[in-house]
């Protein structure tokens, strides 16, 4: 293993523990919320939240044309330029998704009766949607600076802006939640960005960019490859939250608003729980691919090297969470939750072959190959809806579970089929072997969750995580020497220099 190669891979590793403790506080915060949510609003109530969110980020995603994930790219390229032109990249950025916001929160509240009818076939919740359009706002406000920093690799300071807006954030929501109930669901929903949107600005500010001025011609004139990857990437995004918005309108209307409570209460431990490793790698690997996209042979080693750390760091993460699903849930939210067990644990599953696709999609991105995205955006997110609708008219809510997975196993499949022919990215041999392990003691723990012998069951079970940590670790230290450096680590403290 060549010194550049362990350097890379300790990089990735180190990336993702910084920003995978941030997600960890910022999951813990999240299951407190949730919890609270739970116990004061309910299933009927998280069914309003969840039907309010759903349009407030369908709208979003609509009118900020994907800036946020474009200008990523591009701050992260002006990065090596010099300050003048982060400078003028971010000033583009500023005034365009400003007037994303603008936009955002006029659509709303022009729809605000239309939104009304569709999401609760009533017109009683058009001041709800009316407070949304002001959340909206504040979202796009909060997404510019995280965008900024996160552009800039600004760890630190990316991290303790997540870190201080969620945790002043729940501090706000308790108690509005505890005295008005249900009354407080868009309230909430505008302190929160509002929150968020404060603490980043403070985080930005301390950069101290230096400020230019551009003429409304010149950021039209910079800002069009910004605008046109980015209405590539929101196209994709509006398929996807439309699928989302589709798939909770037609729980609602075939099941019932409850149902739709507990289907988000399941989405958020298999996306946001689970899939924490996908936020804390995305937050550096973006920016890191998009510097090396005109060189191919780097992208395969890079891709490479992040998949391998993505598939080990996330299999023992899944095994766990298997393991410990009905008292999570519990914990998580109450005792009303537990028909969600079986969705969960089928599209937890399915995170494993997400955590492959999730790290190649992004080549696409960084190679500006915008016809190929649309038409697999197209595809995948027509895919999506269909399974979803078939497995929950067919099967319910573990339907939904059954369908995440196959949709995670067709992506996978289709998305390696289009990096080797298009861009020639292969699998290292050492991966694969990897990920053959990986599905089965996966595969093995979900099916032993049957067994109705508990002591066998959670034997069994344990037994495969302890193998799969340990397994995860050799692997790891194979390819970054981490016995090396927790020795060398020791020793110096031993010496008295740390």
């Amino acid at each position: 293993m060549s010194g550049n190669s362990q350097t890379a891979y300790r990089h990735i590793l180190k990336a993702t523990s910084i920003f995978g403790g941030v997600q960890v506080f910022n999951i813990l915060v999240s299951i407190i919320r949730s919890k609270i949510i739970a116990v004061l609003i309910g299933p009927a109530g998280m069914g309003i939240a969840g039907l309010l969110n759903a349009t407030l980020n369908l709208i979003g995603g609509f009118s900020n044309l994907g800036l946020e994930t474009s200008a990523v790219k591009d701050i992260s390229i002006a990065k090596t330029q010099g300050p003048e032109k982060v400078a003028r990249i971010i000033k583009v950025f500023s005034t365009l998704l400003f007037w994303a916001g603008i936009l955002g929160a006029g659509i709303t509240i022009l729809l605000s009766p239309w939104l009304s009818q569709l999401s609760f076939g009533n017109y009683e919740y058009i001041f709800s949607f009316i407070l949304v359009a002001i959340a909206l706002f504040f979202r796009q406000l909060s997404v510019r600076n995280t965008t900024i920093l996160q552009g800039l690799q600004n760890h630190k300071y990316f991290a303790k802006s997540s870190l201080y807006g969620n945790a002043i954030g729940l501090l706000l929501i308790v108690p509005l939640y505890y005295f008005w109930k249900t009354e407080a669901i868009a309230p909430v929903i505008i302190a929160t960005y509002l929150i968020m949107y404060l603490v980043t600005a403070f985080f930005v500010k301390k950069l101290q960019i230096k400020k230019v001025s551009l003429a409304s011609g010149e950021i039209v004139q910079e800002g069009k490859s910004m605008l046109q990857l980015g209405f590539m990437l929101s196209l994709n995004s509006i398929y996807i939250l439309i699928a989302g918005y589709i798939l909770q309108i037609f729980i609602s209307n075939t099941g019932s608003v409850s149902e739709v409570g507990l289907f988000n209460a399941g989405f958020v431990i298999i996306n946001t729980y689970v899939g924490l490793i996908f936020n804390a790698m995305g937050t550096d690997y973006y920016p890191k691919l998009a510097a090396i996209s005109s060189d191919l042979q780097k992208i395969n080693v890079f891709v490479n090297q992040q998949i391998y750390v993505a598939v080990l760091l996330i299999t023992p993460v899944i095994i766990a969470f298997i393991i410990v699903m009905p008292y999570m849930i519990i914990a998580l939210y109450s005792a009303k939750f537990l028909p969600i067990i079986a969705m969960v644990k089928w599209g937890i599953v399915g995170m494993l072959f997400k955590a492959v696709s999730w790290s190649l999609g992004y080549i696409m991105i960084v190679k500006d190959d915008s016809r190929m995205f649309i038409k697999t955006a197209l595809f995948f997110n027509s895919l999506s809806i269909l399974l979803n609708l078939l497995g929950y008219y067919y099967y319910g809510l573990e339907g939904l579970g059954i369908s995440s997975l196959l949709y995670y196993i067709i992506h996978l499949v289709v998305i390696i089929a289009i990096t080797r022919k298009r861009y020639n990215v292969y699998f290292e041999n050492a991966f694969n072997k990897v990920f053959l392990l990986s599905s089965i003691m996966c595969i093995l723990v979900f099916l032993l969750s049957d067994l109705d012998n508990l002591l066998l069951r959670y034997g069994l079970q344990v037994f495969l995580f302890l193998l799969a940590s340990l397994y995860s670790v050799y692997q790891l230290d194979k390819k970054m020497d981490i016995r090396g450096v927790v020795n060398r680590f020791l020793k110096q403290k031993k010496d008295g220099h740390l």
